[in-house]
């Protein structure tokens, strides 16, 4: 199967996930308890026959439901994702103000795990069965295994109560002011103002955090790096290159991680996706105002439309990296895109 083939095949499928998680939340909206004209107008409001018969014909409740979700995925296109039930504010707007600053700690996040996880992995593949190794295979076990809030918890108290190296909680320092906004993103829009104190500040509050969240995806890609590499350098192409003379550091370089990484690559792009749904409890602890505190915040009002929006978002991140995935995977094995 060529490239352009290949890249086409694998959107189609994205197309297909996206479809039935629109039919998913869809049909959630629906189950869910309450009467969705008290939502919209408020319940003293709906008890006039008059305003519930035009807000129903305004939003398509009294069609069948197949006209609805039609209209239903029609505002999704135009960026309609209703209003909150609590705070009568637009759902896509309130998105807006959440995602980039969760996207900010996923990237630091992940930025983390990378600088930490492949050098681990390497470390222990290339050093096996000695005590590098045996470091490093504690370190991955230590980050897959322990408590998301414990470790925040730790943290916070050793960091910022016992030592106050970092500040625990929020964004910038108290009484800082948010960049001119731009693109949504404080440290880009910190970089495009010229606004460096800004971004120092958001870069103190961000580490914490950064590596809660990182420390789960770090283990995973230490490991999975590892058992790669290790799998590489028995490989026969691996011993023909040392049988010839090539340096162990170019055996390593060159044959040997190029092949272990792909399967590692698939990892990160799937762990990166992962931070997202799993910042809450990281986002709570640390007072992080990003998706993962709106989560919280819509599901203890039981407001079903900002919690069905967040539900949209995850889905929507999940299923493009897991496209971008598939398509970088193709690049790299060519095999893959033979069946």
């Amino acid at each position: 199967m060529g490239l352009w083939r290949y890249i086409i095949v694998r959107f189609l499928q994205a197309l297909v996930v996206l479809f039935f998680v629109s039919i998913a939340t869809f049909l959630l909206m629906h189950a869910v308890p309450g009467d969705p004209v008290n939502s919209i107008i408020g319940e003293r409001q709906a008890e006039r026959p008059e305003v519930r018969a035009a807000i129903e014909s305004q939003y398509g409740l009294d069609k069948p439901l197949p006209v609805q979700y039609a209209y239903y995925v029609k505002n999704l296109l135009r960026g309609d994702m209703g209003t909150t039930i609590t705070d009568r504010k637009n759902v896509l707007d309130e998105l807006r103000l959440v995602v980039p600053a969760t996207m900010e700690l996923a990237f630091a996040a992940m930025l983390f795990a990378i600088s930490v996880g492949v050098p681990l992995g390497i470390i222990a593949a290339v050093k096996q069965g000695k005590w590098p190794d045996h470091v490093a295979r504690f370190v991955s076990l230590l980050g897959t295994s322990m408590p998301v809030f414990w470790l925040g918890l730790l943290l916070a108290y050793l960091v910022t109560y016992k030592f106050q190296i970092l500040p625990r909680s929020g964004q910038l320092d108290v009484g800082m002011r948010r960049p001119p906004q731009v693109t949504g993103f404080i440290s880009i829009d910190a970089l495009l103002a010229g606004d460096f104190d800004t971004f120092q500040s958001l870069i103190r509050h961000i580490i914490l955090p950064a590596i809660v969240l990182g420390s789960f995806a770090m283990g995973i890609i230490s490991r999975m790096l590892r058992s790669s590499l290790v799998a590489a350098l028995n490989d026969d192409y691996v011993r023909t290159a040392r049988a010839k003379g090539v340096s162990e550091y170019r055996v390593v370089r060159a044959h040997a991680l190029r092949n272990a990484l792909i399967p590692t690559v698939t990892v990160i792009g799937l762990t990166f996706a992962s931070l997202l749904a799993g910042a809450v409890l990281t986002e709570t602890i640390f007072s992080w105002p990003g998706l993962g505190q709106f989560a919280v915040r819509m599901a203890l009002k039981l407001d079903y439309p900002g919690l069905i929006g967040v539900t949209l978002i995850v889905a929507v991140v999940y299923t493009l990296v897991n496209f971008f995935v598939d398509v970088l995977y193709g690049i790299l094995d060519p095999r893959i895109r033979v069946g």
